[in-house]
């Protein structure tokens, strides 16, 4: 699934999403199965949405390949394709190798210059996965 724009400027799965997007986003990773009611309801907790709103929304995400859409009688259960975790993961390499493709060295240089500011147990991670690289280029 590709994303097709990233808000450096936001926090969260906003970067990938709009607000309302990333908010039934959240709703579907937390359910196996939900439709549009239930995610209309759930949202309803927080301020007033318009159940077309809320359609329109889901429907856009199915056609962007981000949610499935099944029927049972007249209702429509969508359901996420990927686990918040897998796409999480797609998406920061997706963005990652683009970077790298553009700016090349420049981008590990940054990489490498934040790293002082992770867990040392990452750090650990890193050098030996750099390790493994460097053997088997060998």
């Amino acid at each position: 699934m590709t994303i097709k724009q990233f808000k450096y400027d936001e926090i969260g799965l906003n970067r990938f999403f709009g607000p309302l997007e990333a908010k039934i986003m959240e709703l579907l990773w937390g359910a196996e199965e939900l439709s549009i009611k239930d995610v209309q309801k759930q949202l309803e907790k927080d301020k007033a949405v318009n159940f077309n709103t809320v359609m329109t929304v889901m429907n856009r995400l199915v056609d962007k390949k981000i949610l499935l859409k099944r029927q049972q009688g007249r209702v429509s259960l969508f359901r996420t394709i990927q686990s918040k975790e897998e796409f999480i993961h797609e998406q920061s390499k997706r963005l990652t190798e683009n970077l790298f493709d553009e700016f090349g060295g420049v981008v590990i240089n940054h990489m490498i210059d934040v790293l002082n500011e992770v867990d040392q147990s990452l750090l650990e991670q890193l050098e030996a996965k750099i390790q493994r690289l460097k053997k088997d280029n060998r």
